[in-house]
C-alpha cells in the first residue's frame, strides 16, 4: 500500500494494489475510485484533501499477515 500527498494540488492518493487500472469511478466531484478488470479496488483519490481530511496527522498502523 502506498499513500501520497501532493501539496501543490492538495490531492491525497492511496494505492491499495499496484494493478493495472481498468476503470475509474467518480464517487463524488472530488473523490475517484480506481478499479482493476475484476472490479477490485486499487486506489482512491481525494481532491481538496486538506479540507476533507486531516492530512497533517497521517497515522499508519501495520497489520500482521
Amino acid at each position: 500500500m502506498k499513500v501520497q500527498y501532493f501539496e501543490d494540488t492538495d490531492t491525497l492518493y492511496i494505492e491499495f494494489q499496484g494493478r493495472e487500472i481498468a476503470d475509474t469511478r467518480d464517487l463524488d466531484e472530488n473523490t475517484l475510485l480506481d478499479l482493476d478488470a475484476q472490479g477490485n479496488v486499487c486506489a482512491i483519490t481525494f481532491e481538496h484533501a486538506s479540507k476533507r481530511t486531516d492530512v497533517s496527522r497521517l497515522h499508519v498502523e501495520g497489520i500482521a499477515a
